[in-house]
């Protein structure tokens, strides 16, 4: 892993996930995980390995689909010119088209992922994650197109399992990678935020998280294979608690993190 990718996956780089809980702070508020430092690092364990088997595969896959589709060539040419156009009238037409075709891959990519997401607090959070990761990755990657891939898609801002397999590639890594960081980051975000909301030791955490790894890396696996597939086909666990959690978070009159 090069130190770009590093960098880009740092839980320190200012993309805004530490303003998110991944659904932690609506658990400890409604009891799901419990206030008691002790039995809350087994509740903040049971409450990631859910996420694993639910909506962590489905961004997963989202994540590693957007790093395949990311690693297309938009300005490959198709055909041979016709004899009526000249060879670089015909290039620059050909890779404008391509270039529609290849913003449509994403539109459908991103319209799958939308469907999958039932809350549109969970919806409202994935873009504001998405939008601050675009940001980031526009600061160290001036050179790569951030525009034609979202041209089409419906939002304020992409989604971000999107733009995080979209980066992930832009910076060198593989689908595999990009499904692995965000399963990861399904179990972190909330682990993180656990230690603030309930006191947890950090190092326990960091244990559990530890003890997490074999799941992380076999959700990321099975994320990876479905990334070949149709959109359509991706997977699309159903979570309904976390839905749920997510629109009662709003509902707080004094809340620590954006979801």
């Amino acid at each position: 892993m090069n130190t770009l990718l590093l960098l880009l996956l740092d839980s320190r780089a200012p993309a805004g996930a530490h303003h998110h809980s991944g659904g932690m702070e609506a658990a400890v508020a409604t009891g799901l995980v419990s206030a008691d430092p002790v039995r809350g690092l087994a509740g903040l364990e049971d409450f990631c390995r859910a996420k694993l088997r639910t909506s962590a595969r489905v961004a997963a896959a989202f994540a590693a689909a957007a790093s395949r589709l990311q690693s297309i060539d938009p300005e490959r040419a198709g055909s041979p010119a016709p004899a009526q156009l000249g060879a670089r009238e015909w290039a620059r037409k050909s890779a404008q088209q391509w270039a529609r075709e290849w913003a449509q891959q994403w539109a459908e990519l991103h319209a799958e992922f939308e469907a999958r997401t039932p809350s549109e607090a969970t919806r409202a959070a994935s873009r504001q994650l998405g939008g601050g990761l675009l940001r980031l990755l526009r600061s160290v990657l001036p050179e790569a197109d951030l525009v034609t891939p979202w041209t089409l898609c419906a939002g304020a801002a992409p989604h971000h399992p999107l733009v995080l397999g979209a980066g992930v590639h832009l910076a060198g890594g593989t689908p595999g990678l990009a499904a692995r960081a965000t399963a990861l980051a399904a179990c972190a975000g909330p682990a993180s935020a656990a230690v603030r909301l309930l006191g947890l030791d950090p190092f326990a955490v960091q244990a559990m998280l530890a003890r997490l790894a074999p799941g992380i890396d076999e959700c990321a696996a099975f994320a990876a294979r479905c990334a070949s597939g149709a959109p359509a086909a991706l997977p699309a666990d159903g979570a309904p608690a976390l839905d749920l959690l997510a629109d009662y978070h709003l509902t707080a009159e004094v809340r620590l993190f954006a979801s």
